[in-house]
């Protein structure tokens, strides 16, 4: 039987399963996808992502009175396929131990988007330099909540370059403290992994991204299949595609804030060939491929690093009311590339968070540490 579904009828039947599955014992995260990657005009799929077997077989005994799920069955009823991807349960990328590049965790300065960051216990990476208020005069760490937040908490916490995983020290790498950030939450489902750090003067900050050079402005929206790019503390400079977006995902937080495993809502995935997304390379930004428009924001990933768990650097800009500075060089390219035609009625596409949501998702402003640290 050969089906053929549209992304928007995807959409509102992921919507209808997520809770349902996520429930299930080896079964990671539920998106919309390419039904065939290779042969795109084959329309859209459920993606699930899921320990090998885990969607066919029976769970554990704390679930054995629930019916296995077989795939076929589901899209014979949903009238939407069904394509299971094979995964590791996904993690937070932060507090590497053994680096596999070595050049974008040493000191820089000033500090560029793509080098190691983080606090004087871990390391993280510095995703993108932001600005806030209409002449852009100041300027912040783009980064990840458990790259620079002091264990999820409003608690003083220190932001130097390189992090503490890499050698820095509060002496003599200190370049800032977390100024705002978002709280992740063990009831809710979340939607961002996201803090900025406040630099102690502007001169420590330059807007170049590591490799790229200049970034002109971000993405309003990207769509599934998007090629991408971005350079990582840890994996350095790599390429991926969006293998899914509009994703409902596991993710472990282990002992950070006391958090465990936690829901997010609408991430996107993406792959690479290679490793793209490591302990260390969290809170690194994915750029296109042509332009250097920032794109998405990485946050966790499967074990082995083939895929990123990110989220669209439009929310970070509609939250913290950011924007990418602009060089003098790219004064007169606009700041972001609008919606392309369609995307607000196409789930082909991620979209801006709405308005009610919006409302809802509130950076709380860290306490200022002593000067004197």
């Amino acid at each position: 039987m050969i089906l053929l579904a549209s992304f928007r009828k995807a959409y509102q039947v992921k919507q209808r399963l997520s809770a349902q599955l996520l429930k299930r014992r080896g079964i990671h995260g539920i998106g919309i996808g390419l039904c065939d990657p290779n042969r795109p005009k084959k329309g859209a799929a459920i993606i699930l992502y899921a320990s090998a077997l885990a969607a066919t077989a029976k769970s554990s005994k704390r679930s054995a009175k629930r019916k296995p799920l077989h795939p076929v069955r589901l899209q014979r009823k949903t009238g939407v396929p069904i394509r299971i991807v094979r995964s590791t349960s996904f993690h937070k990328h932060g507090s590497p131990s053994i680096p596999h590049s070595h050049r974008f965790r040493t000191r820089i300065r000033p500090v560029i988007a793509g080098y190691s960051i983080g606090t004087p216990l871990a390391s993280g990476t510095a995703g993108l330099i932001v600005a806030r208020g209409n002449c852009g005069k100041s300027r912040y760490i783009l980064s990840n909540n458990h790259v620079l937040v002091n264990e999820n908490t409003r608690r003083c916490s220190l932001t130097l370059q390189p992090g503490g995983a890499d050698g820095g020290t509060v002496s003599k790498d200190r370049v800032g403290q977390v100024h705002r950030f978002v709280r992740l939450s063990k009831q809710r489902n979340n939607y961002m992994d996201a803090a900025m750090a406040k630099p102690l003067r502007r001169s420590l900050l330059s807007t170049r991204y590591a490799v790229f050079g200049a970034v002109p402005g971000h993405l309003r929206s990207y769509r599934i299949g998007d090629r991408l790019k971005k350079v990582g503390r840890t994996t350095g400079v790599t390429t991926g595609r969006v293998e899914s977006i509009h994703t409902d995902i596991r993710v472990g937080y282990g002992s950070y804030g006391n958090l465990g495993t936690i829901s997010f809502k609408n991430q996107s995935v993406i792959r690479g060939k290679r490793p793209v997304s490591l302990a260390g390379d969290s809170g690194s930004v994915w750029l296109t491929r042509k332009g250097n428009r920032a794109a998405a924001v990485n946050f966790a990933g499967s074990a082995d690093g083939f895929l990123s768990i990110s989220y669209p650097i439009e929310w970070f800009m509609q939250v913290f009311g950011t924007r990418v500075p602009i060089s003098p060089h790219h004064r007169k390219q606009r700041r972001l590339l609008p919606p392309r035609r369609g995307v607000k009625r196409s789930y082909l596409f991620t979209k801006p968070l709405p308005p009610k949501l919006l409302r809802t998702i509130r950076p709380i402003r860290a306490n200022r540490c002593p000067n004197d640290i």
